[in-house]
């Protein structure tokens, strides 16, 4: 049987695991919205374990909410890479530094 502390173990490793990923590669963008969206699942992960534990729906139409502003940023952050990428031929954290004041 599945109990809610495995749920909530696996959230907390996969937010671990995105957290690392974002501290350990700081050079490359896609690997860092990865690592956001990862960020994000596990949260998700969360949201549905309580709203199975505590016998409610919210957690679980709140996780519809925060996918869907989740597609939102993948699609947002790619257009913006593929602008970048054309513009600057590389996808390096340190070579985008034009907004630098």
């Amino acid at each position: 049987m599945i109990t809610l502390s495995h749920f909530l173990i696996l959230g907390s490793l996969l937010f671990s695991i995105s957290i690392a990923g974002m501290f350990l590669n700081r050079k490359n963008i896609l690997i860092l919205l990865m690592c956001i969206e990862l960020m994000l699942l596990a949260v998700n992960i969360n949201f549905i374990a309580f709203s199975h534990y505590l016998n409610n729906i919210e957690g679980q139409i709140f996780v519809f909410f925060i996918l869907t502003v989740a597609a939102a940023e993948a699609a947002i952050g790619l257009a913006i890479l593929v602008v970048l990428f054309r513009n600057k031929r590389t996808i390096n954290v340190q070579d985008l530094d034009e907004m630098k004041g």
